[in-house]
């Protein structure tokens, strides 16, 4: 079992960026599918972005893509979100997630069904 611990998380204005990171527990966590959810105030939890166990491949949802940036570095056991050019609709408490599936990597439903949580960072976006 892994156990993941966010940090980063922060009071930014619009238009700035913030870099989360999530530390993993364990020696096996190149063994684990990575990603990223969020979950605004009213709102269901979101896919923000998944990263494979090398690194090599990335996935995220379109309202993110060419703003936000996952990797990870299986050396430090850390999986990291750079958030650049932050919008208020960003703000929600992001959560990484992991998971052991062979599957899809980033197939949402292995992290919700399946996967290990930390306890979350708060983003908050001011316009």
């Amino acid at each position: 079992q892994v156990q993941l611990v966010e940090s980063g998380g922060g009071l930014v204005q619009a238009g700035g960026s913030l870099r989360l990171s999530c530390a993993a527990s364990g020696r096996t966590f190149s063994t684990y599918a990575m990603g990223w959810f969020r979950q605004a105030p009213g709102k269901e939890r979101e896919f923000v972005a998944a990263v494979s166990w090398s690194g090599s491949s990335t996935k995220y949802i379109d309202s993110v893509k060419g703003r936000f940036t996952i990797s990870r570095d299986n050396a430090k056991n850390t999986v990291y979100l750079q958030m650049n050019s932050l919008k208020p609709d960003d703000t929600a408490v992001y959560c990484c997630a992991a998971h052991l599936e062979r599957g899809t990597y980033y197939d949402a439903s292995y992290f919700l069904n399946h996967g290990y949580w930390g306890q979350g960072t708060q983003v908050t976006v001011s316009s």
